[in-house]
C-alpha cells in the first residue's frame, strides 16, 4: 500500500509594515469622508468589531494616501509576492532539512495579482530549484486556496511517491485597497484584509501530519457571493452580506456530505481548523458545527494578529494549532469564490 502524503514542514511569512487597526480606521474616515452615499457612522464600527488589532502590508501606510493604477499595483504585487514567497520557502526548506534541488514539484496559489510568467517560474532561479521541477500555478480560489493548494500538493505526492512537493501561498490583499471606491464592500475589505504568505512541503517519504481526504463543495448560482471585479485601478472586492447566514445554514450539510463520502463524520474530528474570514463568520462556523467555547481560539488569534490574508490565513491557523501541540484528527475548512467550501482531513 502506498504511503500517505505527509506535511513535512510548514512556515509562514509577513511583510515588514504593521498596520494598526485604530490608525487604519482614522485614515478610512478621511479617505471616505466625501462619499455622500456612504453612511460612515454606521459602517465605521466594522473596524472596532472586526476582531483585528494588527495587520501587515508590503507597502508603507503612506502609500494608501494616493491613488494608484492597475499597472503600478501589479508591478508591486510581482515584486513583493516573490520576495515574501522566497522567505517562506527558504524557512520551510530549512525546517525540512532539504536543499532546493531536492524539490520535485511546486504548487503556487495566489489570487491578488496576475503573474505571467507565473510566480513559481520567477522563484525558480532565486531559490535554486531544478530546471525540470514540475510547476502548477493556481489562480482564482481566493480564501479557499490554502486548503486547495495543500490538497493539490498531496495529489502530486501520491502520483509521484517519494517526491518532495513544495506548496506556496501568497496574498497581498492590502495592496488591493482602492481609495476611490466608496462601496460598502470596499469599506469592509479595508477593515479586514492584510498581506501574508505560507509554504509547506508534502511527501510520502518522511514524517509529519498525515494528509487524508480532501474535497470541495460549490453552491449552485452563487458566483455573486464573493470575488473580484476588475477595474481600471485594480481589483474591486465583492462580498455578500449573507455570507455568515449562508455559513450558518449551509456549511454543516456540505461538511457532513464530504466526511460521509470518506467514511467519516464530525464525531471523528478532534479539531476544526478554519479560515477566519471575520468574527461573524467564525461565530457562524461555531454554530454550524456546534463547537464548544474556545474551539476556534487559534483562528481568532490569527485574525487578531494578522487580519484576513485570504488563502494564506488558514495555514497560519494550522501552524499555530500544530505549534500549540494539538494532536488528533483535524478538519481544515475555508470558504472562497465560487461560492466554494474547501475541506481537508489532517491527522497529527
Amino acid at each position: 500500500m502506498m504511503n500517505a502524503p505527509r506535511l513535512l514542514a510548514l512556515s509562514t511569512a509577513l511583510p515588514p509594515f504593521a498596520l494598526h487597526q485604530a490608525e487604519i480606521e482614522r485614515r478610512a474616515r478621511a479617505y471616505f469622508a466625501g462619499a455622500a452615499a456612504l453612511d460612515l457612522d454606521r459602517l465605521l464600527p466594522v473596524f472596532a468589531n472586526a476582531g483585528i488589532e494588527t495587520r501587515y502590508s508590503c507597502v508603507p501606510l503612506e502609500w494608501y494616501d494616493r491613488s494608484h493604477g492597475w499597472a503600478e499595483r501589479n508591478e508591486l504585487y510581482l515584486d513583493h509576492a516573490v520576495r515574501l514567497l522566497e522567505r517562506a520557502a527558504r524557512a520551510c526548506l530549512a525546517q525540512a532539512t532539504l536543499a532546493p534541488g531536492q524539490i520535485d514539484a511546486v504548487v503556487t496559489v495566489s489570487t491578488t495579482g496576475i503573474a505571467t510568467p507565473s510566480l513559481d517560474a520567477r522563484l525558480l532561479n532565486r531559490l535554486g530549484l531544478r530546471p525540470d521541477v514540475t510547476r502548477l500555478p493556481v489562480f482564482g480560489l481566493g480564501c479557499a486556496g490554502g486548503i486547495a493548494g495543500m490538497a493539490r500538493a498531496a495529489d502530486l505526492a501520491r502520483t509521484q511517491p517519494g517526491a518532495n512537493v513544495l506548496f506556496l501561498v501568497v496574498e497581498l490583499c492590502a495592496l488591493c485597497f482602492r481609495r476611490g471606491d466608496s462601496s460598502k464592500s470596499n469599506v469592509v475589505a479595508t477593515a479586514l484584509f492584510g498581506d501574508g504568505a505560507a509554504a509547506g512541503i508534502v511527501s510520502t517519504a518522511g514524517n509529519g501530519p498525515r494528509l487524508g481526504a480532501a474535497g470541495e463543495h460549490t453552491w449552485p448560482d452563487s458566483l455573486g457571493v464573493m470575488g473580484w471585479d476588475v477595474m481600471e485601478d485594480g481589483f474591486k472586492a465583492i462580498f455578500s452580506r449573507d455570507i455568515p447566514a449562508l455559513v450558518r445554514s449551509e456549511l454543516r450539510a456540505a461538511a457532513d456530505g464530504f466526511l460521509h463520502r470518506h467514511g467519516l463524520s464530525l464525531a471523528d474530528i478532534d479539531h476544526v481548523v478554519c479560515h477566519p474570514g471575520g468574527v461573524k463568520v467564525l461565530s457562524a462556523i461555531e454554530e454550524a458545527f456546534a463547537l464548544a467555547g474556545g474551539a476556534l481560539d487559534h483562528a481568532r488569534a490569527v485574525l487578531r494578529d494578522c487580519g484576513n490574508m485570504s488563502a494564506a490565513t488558514v495555514l497560519f491557523v494550522l501552524k499555530r494549532t500544530l505549534d500549540a501541540g494539538c494532536s488528533g484528527r483535524m478538519l481544515l475548512s475555508a470558504l472562497g469564490p465560487g461560492f466554494t467550501a474547501g475541506f481537508l482531513v489532517l491527522d497529527a
